[in-house]
């Protein structure tokens, strides 16, 4: 039995089965017990108004044991010749008079003529004639067998039958409602399965019907993200291979061409040669080494240098870096910081590493006469707040999205050596390293602004 469809319609048919029998079971028990306790109460009150007839007729218990025993299912009273039944088959009893001594008994060990002790009496029913007690009834019930086609028979017969009929239409829809819920919970997962192995032969991003709001709709929800997921990342790794081989492409090209040229006598070494063959393998050693970075983030495994760190100082380290390029190109580069600013744990060389690289991109984008601001304030959150703004270009709607994705670049046309595509990657690594997150926002032709926001210490 392999399928979980089968499994989950026979549990519920069991369980709707053993439920049903379980109720007709007690049902009979208690209504057996009743009419026991019934029977019971009637004969006994039977049995006790005959022997006080006996009494009141004859004044006195003498004779009862003969009269009991003449007679063990009827006893003859002079009252009016009344008629009396003793349902021998029921009970079992001692008959005490008034001092304690039995006159008649049905149970074994107490023969006539004995005296029973007063604890025994607290059991009896006692047996009064003009308020004054006469004897004692110690009565010992045993289960009376119904007689059949008595109307209490009858009745204990229809309801074990009605009982039956009900167990088995409860089996029934036990096992139409166990089949149809079974069918609904297995479908999400055949479902799954189905999609799960289109995934294993490569179809990425399939994705199933999220068709309830409980644990399977959840679960189903789930599946679908990280099927989304899983294609976004075998997309991006197959782009990130095309763009390694497209940036390896380039420099090796050069260099290899160079290397040809000069290895066939073409070309005799000259100082510009030379320094455009070392431009190219620092080319190269730079995506490497970026590169490297990058799956060091990936890894987990990025070091960082984690000390305190005087903010405004290491802000003025980095406008000092640049402003020989910011006044090449007519750019005002300034730094504003808040007054009062503490020292914040964090690793100066990477985050200056993460400024340098939006300083850069913010260049290329801005125009001669333009401004560039580097700044840090403490954040709504307690932690530590860093921008770059800039009034350059801006960048596109569509394009502001995937700006952090690796070797994306919003001017496909746009290619230089000078760069490898991964630096907004790299910043946002970093940023994620130190526990906190990067944001873009920009507007085509107001410029750009980029957020760090680190966490409180």
């Amino acid at each position: 039995m392999r399928s979980l469809t089968v499994k989950l319609t026979l549990a519920f048919l069991v369980v709707g089965v053993t439920g049903a029998l379980l109720v007709a079971v007690f049902i009979n028990r208690r209504i057996q017990s009743a009419f026991d306790r019934f029977l019971l109460t009637r004969e006994e009150q039977a049995m006790i108004s005959a022997l006080l007839e006996y009494y009141q007729f004859n004044g006195s218990w003498e004779g009862i044991d003969n009269a009991l025993l003449r007679r063990p299912r009827m006893m003859m009273q002079g009252m009016g010749g009344m008629m009396r039944t003793m349902e021998a088959t029921w009970t079992r009893f001692t008959l005490v008079d008034a001092e304690r001594r039995v006159l008649f008994s049905i149970s074994a060990g107490e023969p006539s003529g004995s005296l029973i002790p007063a604890s025994e009496l607290n059991r009896a029913v006692e047996l009064s004639v003009n308020n004054q007690t006469v004897g004692w009834v110690i009565l010992n019930a045993k289960r009376r067998a119904l007689i059949a086609d008595t109307p209490e028979a009858v009745f204990l017969r229809g309801v074990n039958q009605a009982a039956l009929v009900s167990a088995v239409i409860a089996s029934l829809l036990a096992l139409a409602l166990g089949g149809f819920l079974a069918y609904g919970l297995t479908r999400s997962l055949r479902e799954l399965t189905h999609a799960t192995e289109e995934i294993a032969r490569g179809n990425y991003g399939k994705e199933v019907a999220v068709r309830s709001n409980d644990e399977l709709g959840t679960l189903a929800q789930a599946f679908n993200k990280m099927s989304r997921d899983l294609a976004n990342a075998v997309r991006l790794r197959r782009q990130m291979t095309a763009d390694i081989a497209h940036e390896l492409r380039s420099p090796l090209t050069v260099l290899s061409g160079y290397a040809e040229a000069l290895s066939e006598g073409k070309l005799k070494g000259n100082p510009e040669i030379y320094n455009v063959l070392h431009q190219e393998t620092r080319q190269l050693s730079r995506l490497i080494d970026d590169l490297r970075l990058l799956s060091l983030a990936d890894a987990g495994e990025l070091s960082l240098l984690i000390q305190p760190t005087d903010i405004p100082t290491l802000l003025n380290q980095i406008i000092t870096r640049h402003s020989v390029t910011a006044q090449q190109k007519q750019i005002d580069l300034q730094a504003v910081v808040s007054p009062g600013l503490p020292k914040y744990p964090l690793d100066p060389d990477r985050i200056a590493q993460v400024l340098d690289n939006l300083i850069l991109n913010a260049f290329r984008y801005t125009p001669a006469g333009g401004w560039i601001r580097l700044s840090a304030e403490i954040s709504p959150s307690g932690g530590l707040r860093l921008k770059v703004q800039d009034n350059g270009s801006g960048i596109a709607e569509d394009d502001l999205p995937f700006i952090f994705e690796r070797f994306y670049r919003a001017d496909k046309a746009r290619h230089s050596n000078q760069e490898s595509g991964l630096g907004l990657a790299i910043a946002r690594s970093i940023v994620e390293a130190h526990g906190g997150k990067i944001t873009a926002e920009s507007q085509p032709g107001k410029g750009t602004t980029f957020t760090i926001d680190l966490p409180p210490t």
